[in-house]
């Protein structure tokens, strides 16, 4: 059967981590495969660290297009892929990878997925996470802080010089592509109903076309 492909867009900080669990949780299926688009920033090891730090990792230009839809486009024929890991504490892709196996839902969620019309084409549903400027900054700020240890000021001044500049150039735009957009972040609860009710009906369609 081939695997309903589940791409989950919006802000940096609005909680599209957070949908994607919980809609996985809640679609009731054990086969999900989880792929975040931040895993295939381009490689720019070449580059000295203090110039990798002034790379616009915001941009659509900083991402391995080629990559991501080879991958993507892998896990939707039902082949397994070899994802790639990024250290975002020295902005470079690791030597490690990771085995994604093939899945009945493939979830994967980033910052610009929409803006790509052959990621669109690739994706069955389409969801747009929305929140506040301000909740995102926050979120934003906490999860640097603890997981990629960066300072407030240097976390504080990407934010003005790229982040917010990039999300309403490109990632805001692409909210017209989103079948279902998410108020709020990530834990409406309402919205994730929604969204699991349409998933439910195309697994259903699509196992009784194969029975």
């Amino acid at each position: 059967m081939k695997p309903l492909i589940i791409g989950i867009a919006g802000g940096s900080g609005s909680g599209k981590s957070t949908v994607a669990r919980n809609v996985a949780q809640a679609a009731h299926t054990e086969s999900v495969a989880f792929i975040d688009m931040d895993a295939y920033y381009l490689n720019y090891a070449h580059l000295p660290y203090a110039e990798r730090r002034k790379i616009n990792w915001d941009h659509p230009d900083a991402f391995d297009w080629e990559l991501l839809i080879d991958q993507l486009a892998l896990l939707a024929a039902g082949q397994p892929i070899e994802k790639p890991v990024y250290d975002f504490v020295n902005h470079v892709r690791s030597e490690k990878t990771l085995i994604v196996p093939p899945a009945e839902v493939v979830v994967i969620d980033g910052i610009l997925l929409f803006s790509d019309p052959r990621v669109r084409d690739l994706c069955d549903v389409k969801v747009f996470v929305d929140a506040d400027p301000d909740i995102r900054l926050i979120r934003r700020m906490r999860r640097d802080m603890s997981k990629r240890g960066r300072p407030l000021d240097e976390i504080i001044d990407q934010y003005l010089t790229t982040v917010q500049p990039m999300h309403l150039q490109f990632v805001e735009p692409t909210k017209r592509y989103a079948d279902v957009i998410v108020p709020r972040g990530g834990h409406n609860a309402i919205a994730i109903e929604m969204i699991v009710a349409k998933i439910q009906r195309r697994l259903a369609a699509a196992r009784s076309a194969e029975s």
